[in-house]
């Protein structure tokens, strides 16, 4: 089945998509007339290629994402440092469970790909398993390891025949987003699937 997303603040790049792969991109206005049968998401905010996240080993197998059952004893905020790797020795079974709210909050943050080099395997089937892209690891890193990084690095340009993956933030245009990160995230598709959507 044919899907077509839109967003409100770059109705110039809708993108249609069949199955896992991207069927054609383009203005809003012309993909919805040529293809009336197709089901319609509409977005607030912009629509991008997505992101990638370098920090993928500091954030999946370095820090510790609570269980939302755990907020009485963690709180709900990541733990880094030597908190985390306390968690994770005390209970190496933590660390796949961790890194799969860490994928699921990525996702949360437009996140599509990720670098850097998994050692653990719990965070490479995180990863596998979430469909997110790996990409190369840029040789300097302004740092700190973040969700919603500095500078922010976006994928490259959506084509037709690539596989169906992107972001939409709600935001005006890509410099709001660069001052407000991120968080602004709404909804992430991999692979022509809604794999987050903001509430």
């Amino acid at each position: 089945m044919l899907t077509l997303h839109t967003a409100e603040a770059s109705p110039e790049l809708a993108v249609l998509v069949d199955g896992a792969r991207i069927a054609a991109v383009g203005p809003y206005e012309q993909l919805a007339d040529e293809h009336q049968d197709a089901r319609l998401r509409r977005w607030p905010g912009i629509l991008l290629p997505g992101l990638l996240n370098p920090y993928a080993p500091e954030l999946l197998e370095r820090t510790y994402h609570p269980d939302p059952r755990e907020a009485n004893e963690f709180g709900t905020a990541p733990i880094t440092g030597e908190r985390a790797a306390e968690l994770f020795r005390a209970d190496p079974a933590r660390l796949g469970a961790s890194a799969r709210r860490g994928v699921q909050r990525m996702l949360a943050h437009g996140t599509v790909a990720v670098a850097g080099e998994l050692r653990s395997r719990a965070a490479r089937d995180a990863v596998r398993r979430a469909g997110l892209a790996t990409g190369r690891r840029p040789d300097t890193l302004p740092g700190p390891p973040s969700l919603s990084p500095t500078p922010l690095i976006l994928l490259p340009r959506l084509t037709p025949g690539a596989p169906a993956r992107f972001a939409v933030f709600d935001v005006p245009d890509t410099a709001t987003l660069v001052r407000r990160g991120a968080s602004t995230c709404v909804a992430t598709v991999i692979d022509g699937r809604l794999v987050y959507r903001a509430r």
